[in-house]
């Protein structure tokens, strides 16, 4: 599976694009024929200023999540927990 990371009115270090990848690679066991995964990561005015949007592409659709939180690594924990549950729920929908 296929990840792209954009940070959005930021430039994100290394270490921020090695944890994303990592997290994210994991959902493929959830959805195997997955094609590809596009992370945003963008800063927000709010207190809790750092939002993630996770699109994961499965064949004829896509399945979203996005999270605000304090920090990067608490968006996008949030966002494969929520995105675990849709590819499930999409697997078995697809192979019913």
């Amino acid at each position: 599976m296929e990840i792209k990371v954009q940070s959005i009115k930021f430039d994100a270090d290394q270490k921020l694009i090695d944890y994303v990848n990592r997290k994210v690679s994991k959902l493929e066991k959830f959805y195997e024929d997955a094609v590809g995964c596009e992370v945003a990561l963008s800063l927000l005015p709010d207190p809790a200023n750092k939002n993630a949007l996770v699109r994961v592409l499965i064949p004829g659709t896509e399945v979203v999540a996005e999270r605000n939180a304090d920090t990067f690594e608490e968006a996008i924990t949030e966002c494969v927990g929520i995105l675990k549950e849709k590819l499930v729920s999409a697997k078995e929908k697809r192979y019913k």
